[in-house]
């Protein structure tokens, strides 16, 4: 793991605590950054990634639905905003999941969500690295979605009426 360099110390006084403070080397940062980056941009996953992305766009069907899902899911949207008072808020949350259980039959969408995972994790795991390699103190946010239920603040769709 590359370590910043001292490029320049403060002098004692200005803290009053008697230490000196290193500067890192910005410069040198950046390009290992960058560096790791098109590491990233290199690894299979990514590849992976990409391939399936373009398999997606290209699928005229597949793109045909996302857009009816889009529309469902902003009419479940508005639909939300009133809870199950709504007249419409039960036709439009299964409108939204029958879309969504459409889309996800179609092998590209499926192998597509799995490399985006794959991804998302890879770039977890090196910032979960990068920040313990500092402390083991830092928080490093997580992937998982962390449902809060009713009452929790959020919008949670359970049909109570009483949540967002």
């Amino acid at each position: 793991m590359p370590t910043a360099e001292k490029t320049s110390v403060l002098p004692s006084d200005v803290f009053g605590y008697g230490e000196q403070v290193a500067t890192l080397d910005m410069a040198g940062l950046l390009l290992n950054a960058y560096e790791l980056g098109d590491m990233i941009i290199g690894s299979a996953d990514v590849a992976d990634y990409s391939y399936w992305k373009s398999i997606v766009a290209a699928d005229e069907e597949v793109q045909k639905l996302a857009k009816q899902f889009l529309k469902a899911k902003d009419f479940f949207t508005e639909c939300e905003r009133f809870g199950r008072f709504h007249p419409d808020f039960h036709a439009a949350k299964d409108k939204v999941k029958q879309l969504q259980g459409e889309l996800d039959r179609h092998e590209c969408v499926r192998r597509f969500k799995e490399a985006e995972a794959a991804v998302d994790q890879l770039l977890y795991d090196i910032s979960h690295l990068i920040a313990s390699s500092v402390s083991d103190t830092i928080k490093v946010p997580g992937n998982e979605s962390v449902g809060s239920g009713c009452g929790g603040g959020g919008s949670c769709s359970c049909g109570s009426g009483g949540c967002g």
